[in-house]
């Protein structure tokens, strides 16, 4: 019998995918990861403590452990602090610092899930570990998952080939609907539990709370970057994406602004009026640090420049280690700091980090 070692998140996906496994024959060992000390820092969105002062990660173990009794199966526990603080957390705040919008997401499955958690699920003797991500392997390639509300392949695309050997997505096949049907008819905790939002394993926060602990404040001007006229006050850069026009606390224009820059030297917040404004639009982007999981390199394909937007036609021009995406057709908020993942119908090719934004082939200056 293969053992297949299985994330449990305390969350109805991971549940259900290890029923799923049971089901399928495999013997099933259920482990947990705690990688943040959720007891600092205590600023949880809305009450910051549940059922009697126990914090939400320890209710997430708690519900893991709840789920693993009722399937049958052994849960293990394990801290990757220190190495999430090392490789995701540091991370994220360095691309804070220089203006970026980072993604600690898909390092966390590159650095933790598929790396630190694959290392002790050997030391557990496992043929394969699996996660609860809504994605398939089919012939060694990634695939999106049937869910397309749910496909998780773009938090996937910095995982190496070697790292997705020996991997298992079991819900990749279905809808989230279904997952949660299945969790009814064993009468699973999890069944109708909301799911996870806000930075892996940090969980929901008031982010400008929680980031005052780690980076200072600097206020300074929001500028209207049509008129050159001061608006009003931003709180600091680091709160600020592009494309963004909820919360910038300017007036009349609230609503109506969309963030499309920052000057780090000058500590300006550049806005424009309409979403269909000129500067939120790019033509081409240089993307960095590749992962290329194709079988080949080629030059058209589509891409997402965030999770949530749809596909877009791109060509790619390999530039060294460096690939520059080009979109005539324009694209809107186009990040720096953000991840450039490619597709090739349901095939997830990989992708990489966005360096540059350009537009008619220079660099624009306000990002």
């Amino acid at each position: 019998m293969k053992k297949v070692v299985i994330g449990m998140s305390g969350g109805v996906d991971s549940s259900v995918a290890a029923i799923l496994l049971k089901e399928q024959g495999y013997e099933v060992i259920g482990l947990f990861m705690r990688n943040w000390d959720a007891t600092i820092n205590n600023d949880f969105l809305g009450n910051p403590t549940i059922n009697n002062n126990i914090c939400p990660q320890e209710q997430d173990y708690n519900d893991a452990v709840k789920v693993c009794e009722k399937i049958g199966i052994p849960l293990y526990r394990v801290d990757f602090i220190k190495e999430y603080w090392d490789y995701v957390f540091t991370y994220f705040l360095e691309e804070l610092k220089h203006g970026r919008t980072p993604n600690p997401d898909i390092m966390c499955n590159k650095y933790i899930k598929f790396d630190m958690f694959a290392k002790e699920a050997n030391k557990l003797g496992a043929d394969y570990i699996a996660t609860g991500h809504y994605a398939r392997m089919k012939d060694g390639k990634l695939l999106r998952g049937v869910d397309n509300n749910k496909d998780q392949t773009y938090f996937l695309s910095q995982v190496s080939k070697e790292q997705l050997q020996n991997v298992l997505f079991p819900v990749g096949h279905l809808n989230k609907k279904a997952v949660r049907e299945i969790a009814s008819k064993y009468d699973l905790i999890t069944a109708k539990k909301k799911d996870s939002t806000g930075i892996c394993f940090i969980g929901e926060r008031n982010m400008t709370k929680f980031l005052e602990n780690y980076l200072p404040n600097q206020e300074g001007d929001i500028v209207d970057i049509d008129t050159n006229k001061v608006l009003g006050k931003h709180i600091g850069l680091m709160y600020y994406t592009i494309g963004q026009r909820r919360g910038l606390n300017i007036g009349g224009y609230e609503n109506r602004m969309f963030v499309v820059g920052k000057d780090l030297n000058k500590n300006i917040l550049y806005v424009a009026l309409g979403e269909n404004n000129e500067y939120l639009f790019s033509d081409s982007c240089l993307v960095t640090d590749i992962n290329w999981l194709g079988d080949e390199k080629i030059d058209k394909c589509t891409a997402k420049f965030r999770y949530r937007q749809p596909d877009n036609e791109v060509t790619l021009e390999y530039v060294g280690d460096d690939i520059l995406v080009k979109y005539p057709q324009k694209v809107k908020s186009v990040t720096p700091g953000q991840a450039c993942v490619f597709y090739l119908g349901e095939q997830c090719l990989g992708g990489g980090i966005i360096k540059e934004v350009r537009k008619n082939n220079e660099k624009l200056w306000y990002l």
